[in-house]
């Protein structure tokens, strides 16, 4: 009987917990270019690569690092698929907007 109630609780804690985490609402990929300075951003454990210009930040995909890692601190022109996905805290405000960049192909380092 206790398991059942103990579960139970836990099942309903975890749905009941779900909203919490926001919401996220993507775009359909575009072909952008885009000129900005290569930056490694984040913590030792989550780490991602951005080109950032006086504007926006897009974030590299991470299948596509590979290819602007050893460009860090130079300004580069890179032509790819933008999404942008715009982020919202649980209470339904907005808290920024991501910009990724996938299929990048160097035009000029």
């Amino acid at each position: 009987m206790n398991r059942k109630i103990i579960f139970s609780l836990l099942f309903l804690l975890t749905f009941a917990s779900l909203p919490a985490l926001g919401n996220r609402e993507k775009t359909v990929p575009t072909i952008v270019e885009v000129t900005g300075i290569v930056r490694l951003v984040g913590t030792d454990l989550f780490r991602e690569l951005v080109i950032s210009n006086e504007n926006n930040i897009w974030y590299i995909a991470a299948d596509e690092i590979n290819k602007l890692i050893e460009m860090q601190h130079r300004t580069v022109t890179v032509e790819g698929e933008e999404t942008v996905t715009e982020l919202q805290f649980a209470n339904g405000h907005p808290a920024g907007t991501r910009r990724e960049l996938r299929n990048i192909r160097i035009i000029y380092m």
